[in-house]
Formats: C-alpha cells, sequence, structure tokens
C-alpha cells in the first residue's frame, strides 16, 4: 500500500486524478463481483468462491506490508480461508451451519466486545472512582454533575436537554414542511439536491461556515448576520458570546444540517400515503389543510417519530458545533463536549468524564428503547 502511494506521488497531479478514480472503480467493481457474482451457483463459480477465499488473506496481507520471510502467516491465511470455504459449502449442503455462524460471527462478537462492550464496562466503574481511577468515591462524580453550576456538569446538562428539545421538533417540523412543498414543485429532484447537500458537510465544516456567518468584528464586518444588522441601522452584535443566543444560533447549524434528512425520509413517506385517502377526503370537501392534518399526518405518523427519535440521538451526541463555534464558553458547553473537556484537563477528570458518558448514555437509552420497540411491532 505505501509502495502504491509512493509511486502515486511522483505521477503529474493531472494524472493522478483519473488514476485515484480508476483504483476506486476497481475496488467497487471487485465488492460487487464478491456480493452479486461470486454467490452464483455452478461449478465455476464454486472455484472462484475457492480462490476467493484463499486469494483474499494473502493479498490483504500483502497489502498491509507484511515482510514475506513470515510465510507460516500467509500459509494460516490459506489454512483459514479453506478453512471458511469448506463449511460454507457443507452449511449449503444442510450441514454445519452452526458451526460456520459461529465462526463467521465470532470476528464481528469480538470486535463488539473490545471496542463497545469492555469500555463501556470500564466507563461504569470509572464513574464512581476519583480522577486517579483507583479509589472508590461513590456518587461523588454525579453530584458534581449536579452541582457544579456555571462550572460545567449542570450546565452541559441543561443546555443538553434544551437541545434535545428545541433542534428535533425544528429540524422535523421543518423538514416535514420542505416535503410537502418540494413534492408540488416542477424542480423537484434539483431543490432535493439543493436541500440536502447540508447532510455532505461534516458538523465542522458547517460549524465553520457559520462561525463565519455569525462573526463579529470591532471594525469593517465579515459576518453576513451583522452586516444585515448594520443595512438596517443597528449596532453589531458579539452573537457567540451572548447566553442564550449564542446557544439557539448553535441550535440552528444542527438544524441546518438535520433538515435535509428529515425532507427526503417524509417526502419518500408522503409519497407512500394511499391516493384513495386522499381522494376520499378530497371528496367528503376536506380542505388542503385538513387533508394534512387528518390524513396525512396519522398515516406518516411513525416516519415522524422515526426522524424525531434519530435527531435526538444525535442533539444528545452533539460535540462538533460547540467545540468549534465557542468552545464550551459563555455557558454553551454540552454533556459531550464537556466530557471531552473534563477527560483533556490536566490531571484528567476521569471520574466527572466518566460520570458524563454514564448520563449521556441513560438519556439515550428511551430512544432507541422507543425504536426498538416500533421495529418490534412493525415486524408483528
Amino acid at each position: 500500500m505505501q509502495a502504491f502511494f509512493s509511486w502515486l506521488a511522483g505521477l503529474p497531479q493531472l494524472v493522478q486524478i483519473p488514476v485515484v478514480v480508476a483504483a476506486f472503480l476497481v475496488v467497487v467493481g471487485l465488492i460487487i463481483f464478491l456480493i452479486e457474482v461470486a454467490p452464483r451457483p455452478g461449478r465455476t463459480y464454486t472455484w472462484v468462491r475457492l480462490g476467493i477465499a484463499v486469494g483474499v488473506p494473502v493479498v490483504t496481507l500483502a497489502v498491509l506490508g507484511l515482510e514475506r520471510g513470515a510465510m507460516w502467516v500467509y500459509l494460516l491465511g490459506v489454512i483459514l480461508g479453506g478453512g471458511l470455504f469448506w463449511l460454507d459449502a457443507r452449511s449449503a449442503k444442510g450441514r454445519g451451519r452452526l458451526i460456520q455462524l459461529a465462526l463467521f460471527i465470532s470476528p464481528a462478537l469480538f470486535l463488539l466486545a473490545i471496542g463497545l462492550v469492555w469500555p463501556t464496562l470500564r466507563t461504569v466503574v470509572f464513574a464512581f472512582m476519583d480522577k486517579t481511577g483507583t479509589q472508590f468515591v461513590g456518587l461523588k462524580n454525579f453530584v458534581w454533575v449536579f452541582s457544579s453550576g456555571s462550572s460545567g456538569g449542570l450546565t452541559s446538562l441543561l443546555n443538553t436537554i434544551v437541545w434535545v428539545i428545541v433542534a428535533p421538533i425544528l429540524a422535523t417540523a421543518v423538514g416535514l414542511v420542505y416535503a410537502l412543498w418540494v413534492d408540488r414543485s416542477r424542480a423537484e429532484k434539483l431543490l432535493k439536491v439543493l436541500i440536502f447537500m447540508p447532510m455532505a458537510i461534516s458538523f465542522v465544516g458547517a460549524s465553520i461556515i457559520f462561525k463565519f456567518f455569525y462573526d463579529y468584528r470591532q471594525g469593517n464586518q465579515i459576518g453576513l448576520l451583522n452586516q444585515l444588522v448594520m443595512m438596517v441601522g443597528g449596532t453589531p452584535v458579539n452573537w457567540l458570546q451572548n447566553y442564550p443566543v449564542n446557544m439557539f444560533l448553535m441550535i440552528g447549524i444542527l438544524i441546518w444540517s438535520q433538515t435535509g434528512f428529515a425532507m427526503v425520509i417524509l417526502s419518500a413517506a408522503i409519497k407512500s400515503v394511499p391516493a384513495d385517502l386522499i381522494e376520499a377526503a378530497q371528496i367528503d370537501g376536506a380542505s388542503a389543510v385538513r387533508r394534512f392534518l387528518h390524513v396525512i399526518i396519522p398515516t406518516i405518523r411513525p416516519t415522524i417519530i422515526v426522524v424525531w427519535v434519530t435527531i435526538s440521538i444525535t442533539s444528545l451526541k452533539v460535540y462538533d458545533i460547540v467545540s468549534v463555534t465557542t468552545g464550551g464558553y459563555n455557558n454553551t458547553s454540552v454533556l459531550g463536549y464537556e466530557m471531552v473537556r473534563q477527560f483533556s484537563q490536566f490531571p484528567p477528570q476521569t471520574g466527572h468524564s466518566a460520570a458524563l458518558a454514564m448520563l449521556i448514555f441513560i438519556l439515550v437509552i428511551p430512544f432507541i428503547a422507543y425504536n426498538a420497540r416500533s421495529l418490534a411491532k412493525g415486524d408483528r
């Protein structure tokens, strides 16, 4: 892999672009081949699958730069690939399915255990320990969260609650309005692309854009918002230093970013509403507003709730927007940002950070439980 990038860096800049595109297309083609073509029945495809099962481990090890002298590792990869192919062949004939499932699922379970379960358990333990992680302090860290006031924990919790209340409701509502408006427009596809485009921008990028929008200077203003204020005869305002205005301006960044997501999902839901229901309501003399409130909304209610829950979870985990715009100052910190800030101090406040992480986890649980319950009802 390093040799490929070194070779690529030596090419002329205009040649690098088509080479990168070609490499990307090759990778995509291989993935499509593995998913769509290789599983087909027949002796030829059986040999193809055997070659893939044996060759992929070897190629992967070679790409990762394994020394050629370590032939036993390559041999082990060939044996494992051949063994998985054999188990797959047995399961296709109705035998060995349980063993195959266990072996194929075990890597994912192992990664979940070391990447999710174990860190979660350690976080729970550290939430009841002091900053060194060696002395048990009981609920002292949680007492700090609810009594620290403007210094961190309590303010972060209250701000997070505001984020979770305001951002999902407004983003879902605006997305629903956009969905109704765009579906009736002639330039539906173009408008959907433009409205959905903010979803392609990271929260960091969106925050930088809006930070310029809210910018405040002593002299000539470069921030569009202050320029508009001056155009109507007003005085420039340092928006990001005035609480709670600064918090709602940051919430606006999240709403701008998530509205496109809400619009696309809700637009698809609205189009799935049976035309017979709308025509029957229209024949009964229901106005457009009544058809929307009493026919469309009840029909797409599950979709609206899913969108609202998804944006709510995003609001609970927000970190980037606060970090880029205000750095948590002027009473704008939220749980996600405060959790990282406490851990980044010197010395790290491990107990405080773990307690905040547990609080985020507890707040997320109701949303996840509701989603799981909704999915279970949908499967019945």
